[in-house]
């Protein structure tokens, strides 16, 4: 009969467990960089004044 081999299953875990970690950050950003302005009235977060709307 074969051994398990510990440090193959090892590794796998580290890799799923790393993809994971990716993925989960990569979904994070997207949704960051996706969020609307808050709607606080305090403006944008980089300190610039919000742009008035013009009307034609």
């Amino acid at each position: 009969m074969a051994t398990p081999n510990y440090g193959y299953e090892k590794r796998q875990k580290e890799l799923a467990k790393k993809k994971k970690k990716e993925d989960k950050l990569k979904a994070k950003s997207e949704r960051k960089h996706d969020e609307p302005a808050p709607e606080d009235g305090s403006g944008p977060a980089d300190g610039q004044p919000p742009e008035a709307p013009t009307e034609s």
